[in-house]
């Protein structure tokens, strides 16, 4: 029989699970869920909020909300995942609930950082033609005859 995996799921500030009796894992990168068995090729990929499934030797199934995060295979059995918020839970439906919410608050962050973005974008823009055109800007219109006389001085 093959060892059983290493999982390991840590945030910055704890180690939220450290076991090394894992039988399998589940888990979900931009692709599509994927599971992970003893012997598994190395990999490294990105997890977007998702909720991660270990079964131990014990056979209880076990659940932890990752916030995002990264997720790397090493050796054909340590697996590591490393986020920047996570939640272990037994509640599956409550932690798929967390995940929606956690998707719906990051596509509402994603949306307003896309609006000031272009909010800053049209200031710069204004700022530059203000620059390149300051009589256009400041309400002062020239004249066919000014221009001409402009012309006219830089000319001679």
């Amino acid at each position: 029989m093959t060892a059983p995996l290493h999982l390991t799921i840590t945030t910055p500030s704890m180690v939220l699970t450290d076991r090394m009796d894992v039988l399998s894992v589940r888990a979900e990168d931009e692709s599509g869920g994927f599971g992970i068995l003893p012997g598994h090729a190395d990999l490294l990929t990105v997890l977007p909020p998702s909720v991660i499934r270990w079964r131990a030797q014990d056979r209880v199934e076990r659940y932890c909300v990752v916030g995002g995060g990264v997720l790397t295979v090493t050796a054909g059995r340590d697996v590591a995942i490393a986020c920047r918020q996570a939640t272990l839970g037994d509640d599956l439906p409550q932690l798929e609930a967390d995940v929606a919410a956690m998707r719906t608050a990051d596509a509402d962050a994603n949306r307003r950082a896309r609006v000031e973005q272009t909010r800053l974008h049209a200031h710069a823009v204004r700022q530059l033609i203000r620059y390149l055109h300051p009589s256009e800007t400041t309400g002062t219109q020239t004249t066919g005859a000014q221009a001409e006389a402009l012309l006219g001085e830089d000319a001679s």
